[in-house]
């Protein structure tokens, strides 16, 4: 009976030994607490990693789940990426790195030694983790617990295909194209400019949009084959309100949804941002205002 222990408790430490240096998919792992929501680390990691030109998106298997190449000297580093909601306001975020040239190397000293894969690892993730921290700082965002109700207007708009990213670009490079027509024209305004989104391919981070400028409808507003004119049909939709750089008002987008899904609520992922600050006059960008929308499906 001894000689079984004793066999079997062999068997089980080489069993764990050729585990850890042949079959075991990581050589670290580190994990991460954040008080925000999976779509604002989804696309901060994202963001993160395309400002390191060293940095290459692999895959992004979910939304949850994000693969990325980091290029180090001699070395081809595998960061594999996976966000687990904790609650309303927390995720938790847990890293997998490979160093795919030198994986069983790093096995055998790591538990012995502070290795330079370990120490390169630990930055990497610092400098992350301080970035996210840093942005979470400059936005705020608030769902409310009602349904509202969109009114149906009479709009100009300009439809403009864009990254989720570069949505503000276009939305700047656009508007003194709209305001100034539509004001040298003697067009009458009606409300607050506004955004709504046509298509939103979150597979590959692109949007189609309409950016509108609520106006009182004639017979007589000006044709020059970029700005277009229509109704705005009303909606009922779940709501925030977006504190910070309209850059990153999408950030908004995902807290609704996951809003929607803890709330057994079905909606269609088309939000509508109403603008109630101009970034052009500058300030404290957590003074600038956003109504986000997201249409419910009825």
């Amino acid at each position: 009976m001894r000689n079984k222990i004793v066999y079997l408790v062999a068997f089980l430490l080489l069993g764990s030994l050729v585990w850890y240096l042949f079959i075991k998919p990581y050589d670290y792992s580190v994990s991460i607490t954040s008080k925000t929501f999976p779509g604002t680390i989804n696309q901060s990691i994202k963001s993160w990693g395309n400002a390191n030109k060293n940095t290459v998106l692999l895959e992004e298997r979910d939304f949850l789940n994000i693969d990325q190449q980091f290029k180090f000297n001699d070395s081809t580093y595998l960061y594999q990426w996976k966000i687990t909601p904790v609650n309303d306001s927390t995720s938790k975020i847990k890293v997998y790195i490979k160093d795919v040239d030198h994986s069983l190397g790093n096995r055998l000293i790591i538990p012995f030694f502070d290795t330079g894969f370990e120490k390169r690892t630990k930055r990497t993730i610092l400098d992350f983790n301080n970035a996210l921290t840093e942005h979470l700082e400059k936005f705020k965002v608030t769902v409310l617990d009602t349904l509202q109700q969109l009114p149906d207007t009479y709009c100009a708009y300009i439809p403009i295909k864009a990254s989720q990213f570069g949505k503000a670009k276009g939305m700047m490079q656009n508007y003194p194209i709209l305001s100034t027509v539509l004001v040298d024209n003697n067009v009458e305004l009606n409300g607050r400019p506004f955004l709504e989104i046509t298509d939103w391919n979150r597979e590959v981070d692109s949007i189609s949009y309409n950016f509108c400028y609520p106006i009182i409808k004639s017979d007589s507003l000006p044709q020059n084959g970029i700005i277009k004119y229509k109704k705005f049909e009303g909606l009922r939709a779940i709501k925030a309100i977006y504190n910070g750089n309209y850059i990153t008002s999408d950030r908004a987008w995902y807290a609704l949804l996951d809003y929607a899904n803890k709330n057994g609520m079905e909606v269609w992922e088309r939000p509508v941002e109403v603008f109630f600050s101009n970034p052009n006059i500058g300030g404290n960008e957590l003074d600038w205002i956003a109504e986000i929308y997201m249409p419910l499906k009825e």
